[in-house]
């Protein structure tokens, strides 16, 4: 795993990334009725992050992070009270993976569109807001849902031995797929196949709790 070096240059993109993303265009937000601001700071956000496991941002550098989706949060809620109809706007807050949250709107025809988004668990759990530190109590000023975070696949993550550059290539995705299939997973059928898949397999990451004020 890549170490992160250089906290104080990535603290001056931050305030970059927030204003960039504080205006929520609703001409672009009522053509297609959804809009999202994802962390997109180097060296988190994309395929960097992914091909070289970056750590989580951690203390300082969280915090300024969360402090940014909430501030984009409230500049966004100003905008859509002025378009006058329904509107889903939630912070998507991901633990451990704290990289993936978000801040995510959806209108019309799409207000519903993130309601099954994450799967809501039998048993529940609670945001502490101690957690974050100095943010406690802009984090309180939020009702939290709790939901999973997961991973998702099926059987179509195998492939066809034709899909790949040799027999040999097939034969160990095989294998890592058969490997992560050992891990504790949940099932769900699909009501009419996907390729070659009647069901799918998520395995559990973290939470995300689901704020709105």
């Amino acid at each position: 795993m890549k170490k992160i070096r250089g906290h104080r240059r990535i603290w001056r993109k931050i305030p970059y990334w927030i204003e960039v993303n504080k205006s929520l265009d609703i001409v672009y937000l009522k053509e297609r009725q959804r809009d999202y601001a994802k962390i997109r700071i180097h060296p988190w956000g994309g395929i960097y992050s992914s091909f070289y496991q970056i750590p989580e941002p951690k203390r300082e550098t969280k915090a300024k992070i969360l402090q940014g989706l909430i501030k984009i949060y409230d500049s966004w809620e100003e905008e859509l009270d002025k378009i006058q109809e329904n509107y889903y706007l939630k912070i998507w807050l991901f633990e451990p993976r704290f990289s993936f949250s978000q801040v995510v709107c959806s209108i019309g025809d799409c207000l519903n569109f993130y309601d099954n988004t994450f799967f809501k668990p039998e048993y529940s759990k609670k945001l502490n807001p101690k957690n974050y530190g100095r943010l406690e109590k802009e984090v309180s000023k939020f009702n939290w849902e709790y939901r999973l975070d997961e991973d998702h696949f099926d059987a179509n993550e195998i492939g066809n031995p034709e899909d790949f550059i040799s027999l040999k290539a097939f034969k160990e995705n095989e294998k890592r797929f058969n490997k992560i299939m050992k891990k504790p997973h949940r099932i769900t059928k699909y009501s009419s196949p996907i390729g070659v898949a009647n069901e799918s397999y998520s395995f559990k990451k973290g939470d995300v709790w689901i704020g709105q004020k």
